[in-house]
């Protein structure tokens, strides 16, 4: 792994093994039709990251529930039922309005584990899931104060995200979380009553407790900044670079990546230090789909130390063999887990009800 003094820190595992991840959406590419004037906008107004500026009708009946067990300490998030026809694009699809589960817990969410299933419970492959995102209304991202603070992401390979032993991500009873999905389905296979299911274990605060688990900050650093991560990829060899700022002193756990297809490599550089934290080779088929993207994990070794005021750089690196350009096409994010060395200042993350109650109502 190339960068300075990170001998024997990085370790790359596989996106299927790892704890973190934006889970990488293989994302069709295809020229997007038209949009007429009775096409909803669905998410231009909100302050997430992935899909704002884009319009899509909305799927009419989809639906979000619940389910708490509290014996084994699991949530699970169920969303649908969606009608996904064969050979349907993403710009195109009907996508799910957005949808907010209310936490009913003080504790901490420890995993996510995503997965698609026919009403009866059978499995549909994970390449029809775009991507989605939990974004928690009621926190900003401390990377970009601007942006809702986004939990967790799962794309086409269904990244599963799992616990990180001693740490957590601490959430308030009645924080509210978005759930944003965009589905499409470039496969001959038609499916209906398509539900995404996602389990997420937890812990509750305990007054009782000898140990809590350490909280983690969701770490999103984009090559769009902290703008719309979408953008519009050329025909051919392309990079695009975005920069970000620590404004907290702690460390870094782990990295991983989200690409689009035709994604070779990310590249996360600290420029303060003059040193590359860490480059992720994205592995491609044939016709440039992404098949996955290595992850590398800093935490069995302390962790990858940021200072405050460090400026970071984050690389996108696409070979587009389509011969054509593709509007929206390509996104590159750097992502991983953060812990700082001091929470107080973090405290001021929370947003007011004033700001949280306009977000909600966007």
């Amino acid at each position: 792994m190339p960068g300075r003094g990170l001998k024997n820190i990085c370790r790359p595992q596989t996106i299927t093994a790892a704890f973190l991840l934006v889970a990488v959406a293989a994302a069709g590419q295809e020229a997007p039709r038209p949009h007429d004037m009775d096409h909803m906008k669905k998410g231009a107004d909100r302050t997430g990251f992935m899909q704002e500026g884009m319009h899509h009708t909305i799927a009419k009946g989809v639906t979000l529930t619940a389910a708490v067990d509290a014996a084994s300490h699991v949530v699970t998030l169920r969303e649908g039922p969606m009608s996904l026809p064969a050979h349907t694009g993403h710009m195109t699809m009907p996508q799910p309005p957005d949808q907010i589960w209310v936490i009913p817990f003080d504790g901490w969410l420890l995993a996510y584990h995503p997965s698609l299933v026919t009403s009866k419970g059978d499995s549909v492959p994970g390449r029809i899931l775009h991507h989605t995102a939990f974004w928690n209304i009621d926190r900003s991202d401390f990377l970009c104060t601007n942006k809702e603070e986004h939990i967790f992401g799962a794309g086409g390979e269904m990244t599963d995200w799992a616990p990180v032993p001693g740490y957590g991500y601490h959430v308030q009873k009645g924080d509210r979380i978005r759930i944003e999905t965009m589905m499409y389905n470039p496969t001959d296979t038609s499916y209906d009553k398509v539900y995404l299911e996602v389990r997420i274990p937890y812990r509750e605060a305990s007054a009782t407790a000898a140990t809590v688990p350490r909280n983690v900050y969701p770490a999103w650093m984009d090559v769009e900044s902290c703008g719309n991560s979408g953008y519009d990829l050329p025909a051919g060899k392309s990079t695009k670079a975005g920069m970000a700022t620590v404004n907290y002193s702690g460390v870094l756990l782990g990295v991983g990546g989200h690409l689009h297809d035709y994604g070779e490599q990310l590249v996360l550089k600290d420029l303060t230090k003059q040193e590359t934290v860490a480059t992720l080779d994205a592995r491609l088929d044939s016709r440039g789909q992404l098949l996955d993207v290595p992850v590398v994990l800093f935490f069995d070794t302390g962790g990858y130390r940021f200072n405050a005021g460090d400026e970071l750089e984050i690389t996108a690196t696409y070979d587009n063999l389509s011969g054509k350009p593709l509007r929206l096409g390509a996104m590159g994010i750097v992502v991983g887990y953060f812990v700082p060395d001091d929470e107080t200042p973090m405290a001021a993350l929370r947003r007011s009800k004033k700001v949280a109650a306009k977000t909600a109502s966007d």
